[in-house]
């Protein structure tokens, strides 16, 4: 099990998954804005890839690291072959989106190009130009008395060669794109949708900028820059300071790649590779057509019902009546599962949190924060409760990448509320996501917990699909209580865990040894059987557990959206394990673990992948979930996995994947469509027991 053939490459497999997400733009059956949405999709990927994995292999190429990684390649070799990789991905998209353009133009959505219009929309465009862009714009010349101007990460520029009527000598000048802050992509054409991307307008009306000059080309394009310049926390006097200083470097961070349009000059490709020191071979990608079409997001969001798939509202979970205070509900439940975006977030999370702002009888509000919305309702509740006279403590991830902004505002805005603010402890990163509520109930102190597999995020809260508990289990509330004194001390000695289990203390342990167990279990009287749902399989020592369990007769079902090391359906290794990732309208965010464990089966929801960062590095938590009803629904949740025939793919020993396709007369329900369906069952039949007569 040693050998590096047995093992998948992390990047290459998160690559394979952009592939399946691409093939839902190209998929007749999925409504074409949501097809143009998912070229988006895919397009934003690829520019946070460039940016992480990408920036993060040229920094160990830099450093002269030559280590192996599991799957037995170097830094500069997995470098080669994911560029490789991006150069199909994105020929295939500018084929999906020509296909995408064209059916929209049948639809009467129409992004043109400037040698289409007519005059008189070029003179209104010039119109519009004149008022509202060309105000925002700032030649920069690129001479010896000029220096190289900088060029902003993911900005799209304009790099224009002109020269004086009388005049041989040509000169360059950098334009940038003023896209954002108001200023969208594509400017609408007329009153009907038709559209024109904003550096066309701009490309076609440069005698404005350089009046009386001769405009012999202008050329387009983008960089790429490094979002790993994480300093050493342990060496900072100040958290705060240390992420605002990291941000700031962030923007001056070494360019990885520059993206040109399809024609550039050879000399002027050449050179601004030179001047970004980048190695023109391997770093400069050539696009045709147009660039960033991340901005697609734009034109996906028009106002077509019909393109669009089926409008989808969450449920108000069916026992959560809003008529009662949900904590005598929960104290009556016992502990309910949320299945998010099928089960409303607001009138689930945001509620219990809102209450417990309200509520008299609340002592004390705990949480964690790692992703939220900067206008959402959760920070509002939060400073309700503090405004209240409430204890409120929460711990803030300041190190959320791409969201440290936001997270330094929310923690300054909180702190002014006088929340009590920490950032959880020194070296790890806290991933968990758990709300602790402290109220006076008529027997005492009780305490009421939220763990979720997902950020308390409202706006991802409905296109993500997550799972989450509320519970007022005493064995969980005081595992939590542990664990909100370890976040907000760093102190780790005698704590007691029962029940919860966080990284990286006891998480990996917990998941190797009932893997462990299984195969034992299994040697006993057979039936082994682990199921695990998650986003990334990459820890090599999780991964070799399962090879082990699955040489042992354990049956292994594997529901991994995209990063996936192991290798299924290898002859004497893995025969026992399938992979199957789902692609669908929502995002597969859930994390579930399940053991037969011999007829007692156990499971457990988690903050955490199967990866080695969320296993060593971070605080995450495995929460088991016990009561026989919320079991079922996680149960429902993996075998909607197994009967699903549209949005379900295997995997193959490759490392390829194959989409399953529907029987002749089957529905072809993808796992979504059929948790949707479940949710408005669930509570149709609420309703209908609610509506029964009092039996006398």
């Amino acid at each position: 099990m040693a050998e590096s053939r047995w093992y998948l490459n992390r990047e290459l497999t998160w690559l394979e998954f952009n592939r399946r997400v691409l093939h839902e733009a190209t998929d007749e059956r999925t409504p074409l804005l949501e097809r143009l949405k998912f070229i988006a999709i895919v397009s934003s990927n690829l520019d946070e890839f460039a940016m992480k994995r990408i920036g993060g292999l040229k920094q160990q190429i830099g450093a002269g690291l030559h280590e192996l990684t599991l799957d037995g390649r170097t830094p500069r070799q997995q470098v080669t072959e994911c560029n490789a990789s991006v150069r199909e991905i994105e020929a295939a998209k500018r084929e999906a989106f020509r296909e995408v353009r064209e059916l929209l133009e049948g639809k009467g959505i129409v992004i043109e190009s400037y040698d289409t219009l007519t005059p008189k929309e070029k003179k209104l465009l010039r119109e519009h130009y004149y008022t509202n862009i060309y105000p925002l714009l700032t030649p920069q010349s690129i001479d010896p008395a000029h220096p190289f101007p900088f060029i902003s990460n993911l900005s799209l520029n304009l790099l224009v060669t002109l020269r004086y009527p009388k005049s041989r000598e040509h000169s360059l000048a950098r334009v940038k794109v003023p896209i954002g802050l108001g200023t969208p992509r594509f400017i609408r054409v007329g009153k009907g949708d038709h559209f024109i991307p904003i550096e066309q307008v701009m490309m076609n009306n440069l005698d404005m900028l350089f009046p009386g000059m001769l405009i012999v080309s202008c050329e387009i394009f983008r960089v790429t820059r490094n979002a790993n310049t994480e300093k050493d926390e342990e060496e900072a006097d100040d958290l705060m300071s240390m992420i605002e200083s990291e941000l700031k470097e962030r923007k001056f961070a070494p360019i990885v790649r520059l993206e040109v349009g399809a024609g550039m000059e050879p000399l002027h490709r050449g050179r601004l590779a030179a001047e970004l020191e980048l190695d023109e071979e391997n770093d400069v990608l050539e696009v045709s057509g147009m660039l960033a079409l991340r901005d697609l997001f734009e034109i996906s969001k028009l106002d077509y019902p019909r393109l669009h798939d089926p409008p989808h509202h969450p449920i108000d979970h069916p026992q959560l009546p809003a008529e009662r205070n949900i904590f005598h509900t929960i104290r009556d439940m016992g502990s309910l599962l949320l299945q998010h975006p099928y089960v409303s977030f607001s009138t689930s999370v945001e509620r219990f949190l809102r209450e417990a702002a309200n509520d008299p009888k609340v002592r004390a509000i705990k949480m964690t924060l790692y992703r939220t919305s900067i206008q959402g309702r959760i920070i509002d509740a939060l400073v309700q409760a503090a405004q209240n006279g409430k204890q409120v403590a929460v711990v803030v991830e300041l190190k959320a990448r791409f969201d440290e902004a936001t997270n330094i505002h929310l923690a300054e805005v909180m702190e002014e509320a006088g929340i009590h603010v920490t950032y959880g402890v020194v070296g790890l990163k806290t991933h968990c996501k758990v709300i602790l509520v402290v109220r006076q109930d008529f027997q005492g102190l009780r305490r009421y917990v939220h763990i979720g597999t997902g950020n308390y995020h409202t706006e991802t809260a409905r296109i993500y699909s997550d799972v989450g508990i509320i519970t007022c289990d005493d064995t969980i509330a005081q595992d939590v209580t542990e664990l909100f004194n370890y976040l907000t001390t760093g102190f780790t000695a005698k704590r007691n865990y029962r029940a919860v289990m966080p990284a990286p203390k006891l998480l990996k342990k917990a998941l190797l040894t009932r893997i462990e167990r299984e195969v034992a279990l299994h040697q006993e009287s057979g039936g082994g059987l682990i199921r695990f749902k998650m986003n990334a399989l990459e820890d090599g020592d999780i991964v070799k557990a399962l090879y082990r369990a699955s040489m042992a007769g354990v049956k292994i079902d594997l529901y991994v959206r995209d990063t996936c090391r192991l290798r299924p359906g290898i002859p004497g290794l893995s025969d026992n394990i399938r992979v199957v990732s789902i692609v669908g309208r929502f995002l597969e965010h859930s994390r579930i673990y399940y053991f037969r464990n011999g007829g007692a089966e156990e499971y457990f929801i988690s903050s955490a992948d199967a990866m080695k960062r969320n296993l060593e590095a971070r605080v995450e938590v495995l929460c088991p979930v016990t009561a026989p009803e919320l079991t079922s629904e996680l149960r429902t949740v993996l075998d909607c996995h197994d009967a699903d025939h549209r949005s379900a793919w295997d995997m193959q020993g490759d490392g390829s994947y194959l989409q399953r396709q529907p029987a002749e007369g089957e529905s072809g329900e993808g796992t979504q469509q059929m948790l949707i369906a479940q949710a408005q069952q669930r509570l149709k039949e609420a309703l209908k027991q609610k509506k029964k007569p009092m039996q006398k």
